[in-house]
């Protein structure tokens, strides 16, 4: 995916993340997010949107310094959150993505920001549709653009032992990938090899899986079941 196609993603998700969490209810629980409503998962996106375009827009070198905006009231809040969208879509289909400003990963570039801000919104798009009681999915190509960048910057096997290799195979689009465990985390190669595990299934089975919204149980898993739950408890979500 290139950042046209991404900029599409997230007006697109985006939009739909609001129209779902009108639909929804903003006193309607998420039951994917423990002890938040819908009202919670808006302003959280809101404010998450607010503070990458800042960061981006004025092409800050630190999150220091950085003032959380005041919480709108609730009838207010998805106004102010389709406000938001609007202007961090603005920012990011006007900047170069190989500007530099500060991120939280070993990439410091705006091209970090505009991948993460679409998977940020398409995650919390199934969050506000399972609060909405409908099914929650992720468009397929996206969904493993997603799992790419999850297996990129979200893996941590500080907080749990995998005592084994993984393979991942999407089964409705491209995507493959092989991770073996090594002495600062994962080694990760996009290629298809055989592991002590397989999880294969679905792009947006896979991707929610990995993001702990579906149960490990919506894929297929191949070999050692037990290598494939270490695996997801061990990416580090916080």
């Amino acid at each position: 995916m290139d950042t046209t196609d991404f900029i599409q993603a997230l007006h697109r998700d985006g939009a739909a993340f609001a129209d779902t969490c009108e639909a929804a209810g903003l006193d309607a629980l998420v039951p994917t997010c423990p002890g938040w409503k819908v009202a919670d998962l808006v302003w959280h996106l809101g404010e998450v949107h607010y503070f990458w375009r800042l960061i981006v827009g004025e092409q800050r070198d630190t999150w220091e310094g950085y003032a959380e905006p005041t919480r709108p009231a609730d009838e207010a809040l998805l106004a102010w959150y389709r406000g938001e969208l609007q202007q961090v879509a603005a920012v990011l289909s006007g900047v170069d993505p190989a500007q530099s400003n500060w991120t939280w990963s070993s990439d410091h570039t705006a091209g970090f920001v505009i991948r993460r801000m679409v998977h940020e919104t398409a995650v919390h798009l199934v969050d506000a549709q399972l609060a909405a009681g409908m099914p929650g999915r992720v468009e397929a190509a996206l969904a493993s653009d997603g799992i790419d960048e999850f297996l990129t910057h979200f893996l941590n096997t500080q907080q749990g032992t995998v005592s084994g290799s993984v393979h991942i195979h999407c089964t409705d689009v491209a995507g493959e990938w092989t991770l073996r465990p090594s002495a600062d985390g994962f080694e990760v190669t996009r290629e298809h090899a055989k592991g002590d595990c397989a999880i294969r299934g679905a792009a947006s089975d896979i991707l929610l899986a990995l993001w702990r919204r579906a149960a490990l149980s919506a894929c297929d898993v191949v070999g050692d079941a037990a290598v494939a739950d270490q695996f997801v408890a061990a990416s580090r979500l916080e």
